[in-house]
């Protein structure tokens, strides 16, 4: 029996209403025409599907039957029909993020390898800034969401979720060697050169209160605008500074590098994703910040 598969979707409107003119109008349609097309599917099917009554149209027992296949088939393809366009519309899709460099190596990095083999079709911009600017452009709305480095101050429109900890070591080049078999206070590191992030970051904030806290003052010799530019200095013996424990880990195992130790704890560190809560997310946004977030639990 060929039916025109058309005539069961005005069956589905016509039954869920249970009236000619309101199935009608969903269907932007006119009652005539939906009459008209019930009256044919009821005669390829050789029943009566409708009783028509003064208070509308009600359904037989043969058109209950239908009704209860109709209605799961239609469902099922309204959403079939939505899962393909939500696909559809990661093409083209593109998410601004917003990373500081110590979480993009930290954390970021490994984290899109295995979101692009699932979702190859999602295009990602990466935005690397140090926190305060980073948060900054989350506020004014150029960001999707952010993944920074702590310390920060946030408003109640920002959500916080915390990815990871991390620790981070005084390290230094191999002419620090001997340097390194002392426990150092932090006012001995005056008499060394320091490397440190510009006054702009939250690292340096960090390490300015770390350092008063014990009654020393904090002054870098030598500021650098990103962390991945401490490394190379450090390795070639500018100075010491404070890096993220597992980036330097590779250099201390080589022997391109010493640990120092000093006689209080390195704060520690954390890792956070934010968003504005005032803002919602496009789809392929959203995908990727629910990935992230459903990643660390």
């Amino acid at each position: 029996m060929d039916i025109n598969f058309e005539y069961y979707k005005i069956f589905y409107y016509v039954a869920k209403y249970e009236n000619m003119t309101k199935a009608a109008a969903a269907l932007n349609s006119n009652q005539p025409n939906v009459t008209r097309i019930m009256k044919l599917l009821e005669s390829q099917l050789g029943c009566r599907l409708f009783v028509r009554g003064a208070r509308g149209i009600s359904l037989t027992e043969e058109g209950e039957q239908l009704y209860s296949h109709v209605e799961i088939a239609y469902k099922q393809l309204l959403g079939a029909q939505e899962e393909i366009r939500r696909q559809g519309s990661f093409c083209g899709g593109m998410v601004d993020i917003g990373v500081t460099e110590t979480a993009l190596h930290l954390f970021l990095l490994n984290a899109l390898h295995h979101f692009r083999l699932e979702f190859p079709e999602i295009r990602i911009k990466i935005h690397n800034r140090t926190t305060p600017e980073t948060i900054r452009h989350l506020i004014s709305g150029k960001l999707d969401f952010a993944i920074v480095t702590d310390p920060f101050a946030l408003s109640e429109a920002i959500s916080c979720h915390k990815i990871m900890d991390y620790n981070e070591v005084l390290v230094g080049g191999t002419q620090y060697r001997a340097l390194s078999e002392t426990v150092l206070e932090l006012k001995d590191l005056r008499n060394h050169c320091l490397i440190g992030l510009g006054r702009e970051s939250a690292t340096y904030r960090l390490y300015k209160d770390f350092f008063i806290e014990h009654g020393v003052d904090y002054e870098p010799d030598m500021e650098v605008a990103t962390s991945g530019l401490m490394l190379p200095l450090i390795e070639n013996n500018f100075g010491l500074g404070f890096v993220p424990e597992a980036l330097a880990l590779p250099l201390l195992e080589e022997g391109k590098l010493v640990q120092m130790r000093i006689n209080c704890p390195i704060p520690k560190r954390s890792i956070q994703m934010l968003a504005d809560k005032s803002r919602g997310k496009s789809l392929a946004a959203d995908t990727l910040y629910k990935y992230l977030k459903r990643g660390q639990k």
